[in-house]
């Protein structure tokens, strides 16, 4: 074999795995050059604790969008999320929005219960029923102390 050939084998390798590690990228990534028919709605929360931009949002166990934006209403004072869902998803408007955890100690995420109402949200509407998160911290605190008093 000479040393031309040998040349040809290792770029054609080098080639493979660069396209190969792009491909992976972009699958992993969920990278799209396409935009996706989505839309958005807004909700506000007492407490968001745990939640990261980014959580999935889920209708009964189905991913069906995701939390864009977190940011805090100052004329509330509580915590206003965006949320992104797939635009073949009709929600009515009185769905309530719930922040979740999966398992004991796992990730938070946005469950929403749909509501019976014939009026559905439309981009830019107000999720105006939500539940803030539980505060485990806070309940195994009272549970402690409550166990304190003396008989």
């Amino acid at each position: 074999m000479n040393r031309r050939n040998l040349e040809l084998y290792v770029g054609l390798f080098v080639m493979i795995g660069i396209i190969s590690m792009g491909y992976l990228i972009l699958t992993i990534g969920e990278v799209s050059f396409y935009p996706k028919n989505t839309y958005s709605v807004y909700g506000y929360f007492s407490s968001i604790s745990g939640l990261k931009q980014g959580a999935r949002v889920e209708l009964a166990g189905v991913e069906i969008g995701n939390v864009s934006k977190i940011s805090i209403d100052r004329e509330r004072l509580v915590a206003k999320l965006i949320f992104s869902l797939n635009g073949d998803i009709e929600l009515s408007d009185d769905s309530i929005a719930s922040v979740k955890t999966s398992g004991i100690i796992g990730q938070k995420y946005i469950d929403i219960l749909p509501g019976g109402s014939d009026d559905i949200l439309v981009d830019g509407d107000e999720i105006s029923n939500t539940e803030s998160s539980l505060d485990i911290e806070s309940l195994v605190r009272k549970f402690i102390f409550s166990n304190d008093k003396p008989q």
